[in-house]
C-alpha cells in the first residue's frame, strides 16, 4: 500500500488503521479482528493502536471482553485524517470524475470493502439515478487508471432502489453524493 501516507508514517500497521478507521469513522474494530485482516501479528496492531489512543487519535469501548477502537471525530485533525485518507483511496477523485459528470445522479454510495476502510484495490460503487451507462464506462476506465483501482459500478433507478433498499441496508455503505444536498 505505497500511498501519500507512506512517506509521512513508518508503520504500515498505522497506515492500514488510519485507513481502515478514519474512511468509515463509525465502525468498530477489535485486536484480532484487525490483526487477520492485515495478516499481522497481535502485538504489532496492539502497540499501534496503543499508541492511536494515548494521542486520542482512537478511542476505545469494551463490550465484554473485546475492546473496540474507533476513530475519535471529536480530535482537532479528524477533519484532515478523514479527507487525506479519502484522497489516498481515491474516492475523492471517483466523485469529481464519475459523480458530477453523469448528469441526473440523485444518490452515490461506497459499498462492501470500502465502506469498511479496506482497500481491496475495487471499489464498488452504487449509483442511484438516469445515468448514462455508456458515459458512465467511459468515466470509469478513466478514473481507474487515474487511482489505480477497478471501479465496479451498479446502477439502480429510483424504484428499483426502493426495491433493493432491505437488501441494501445489509451490507456496509457510506452515502459519498446526495443530490439533495448539493441543491442547498
Amino acid at each position: 500500500m505505497d500511498s501519500l501516507f507512506s512517506g509521512l508514517i513508518g508503520s504500515k500497521v498505522k497506515i492500514k488503521l488510519l485507513m481502515r478507521l478514519f474512511f468509515n469513522p463509525n465502525s468498530k474494530s477489535y485486536l484480532r479482528g484487525l490483526a487477520r485482516e492485515f495478516e499481522v501479528s497481535t502485538n504489532s496492531v496492539r502497540e499501534e493502536l496503543n499508541q492511536l489512543t494515548k494521542t486520542k487519535l482512537l478511542t476505545s469501548e469494551r463490550n465484554g471482553r473485546q475492546v473496540y477502537y474507533t476513530a475519535n471525530q471529536e480530535h482537532p485533525l479528524y477533519p484532515e485524517l478523514k479527507s487525506m485518507v479519502g484522497k489516498v483511496l481515491g474516492v475523492d477523485k471517483v466523485v469529481d470524475s464519475i459523480i458530477k459528470r453523469l448528469g441526473d445522479v440523485e444518490k452515490a454510495y461506497l459499498i462492501d470493502d470500502y465502506a469498511e476502510g479496506k482497500d481491496g484495490g475495487i471499489v464498488d460503487l452504487l449509483l442511484v439515478g438516469n445515468i448514462d451507462e455508456y458515459h458512465l464506462n467511459d468515466l470509469s476506465r478513466k478514473t481507474e487508471r487515474y487511482i489505480q483501482r477497478k471501479i465496479r459500478p451498479m446502477v439502480l433507478s429510483r424504484q428499483e432502489y426502493e426495491k433493493f433498499l432491505p437488501q441494501f441496508e445489509k451490507r456496509p455503505s457510506i452515502l459519498i453524493w446526495n443530490a439533495a444536498d448539493q441543491q442547498r
